[in-house]
């Protein structure tokens, strides 16, 4: 049975601001985490970007996508016919494993801690429960400079805040092409907060991600 802890949204102002002026970038083999956010839109969108990763893909994914609290109740099993990668709903206190994708659960708000995941039950933030900015800032909080934050299409501005926080801590920021988004106000929300965020047509970001890591090449922040 899923616990059901009623924890407290990440406090993004609890780092120095040195934090924001990290130069240093982590070479690509170092980056543990990627967290995808989707609103209006995301199914499609997480079709096309779990299809084109690949089996031997060495980074864990977290996925927060909006849905109502009775909807989708078989959006897992429907995102794994799509992906190579086992692929299942995040669990309070699961270990987080490389080449694994986790889904928030319905109604519930999912967190990154040293390792492993955390739900929360606490009120919807940006409308939203699972919320993409408490999954984006509470894995900045946790992983830093080995996160990759990717926002896809949404009719909200959800995520631009953890999107600009994972950037400010030295992770790699990644927003789908608002001409290639359903709707483009999350990725315009993304782009707006973030200084060099890689900016990419749907079809791309999935290659890539898989080139970024084949590549083993140190990322420079350039746009």
């Amino acid at each position: 049975m899923r616990s059901q802890p009623d924890r407290l949204r990440p406090d993004s102002s609890q780092e120095t601001s040195d934090r924001h002026e990290l130069v240093n970038r982590t070479p690509a083999t170092a980056f543990e985490l990627i967290v995808i956010g989707a609103s209006l839109g995301g199914l499609r969108a997480l079709e096309v970007i779990l299809s084109g990763l690949q089996p031997n893909f060495p980074a864990a994914i977290a996925i927060a996508q909006h849905r109502h609290r009775h909807q989708d109740a078989n959006l897992a099993a429907f995102l794994q016919h799509e992906s190579p990668l086992p692929l299942v709903e995040a669990e309070d206190k699961q270990a987080i494993v490389a080449g694994h994708i986790y889904l928030a659960p319905a109604d519930y708000h999912l967190l990154i801690e040293p390792g492993h995941f955390a739900l929360s039950t606490e009120a919807p933030v940006t409308y939203a429960r699972p919320s993409i900015d408490v999954l984006f800032e509470s894995a900045a909080n946790a992983y830093a400079e080995r996160v990759i934050g990717v926002i896809l299409t949404g009719a909200s501005s959800d995520g631009a805040q953890g999107l600009a926080k994972i950037e400010s801590y030295g992770g790699l920021a990644v927003v789908q092409d608002p001409s290639t988004a359903e709707n483009r106000t999350m990725p315009n929300a993304a782009i707006a907060a973030t200084r060099a965020a890689k900016i990419l047509p749907l079809r791309m970001i999935a290659p890539f991600l898989v080139g970024f890591f084949a590549s083993r090449s140190e990322w420079r922040g350039e746009g």
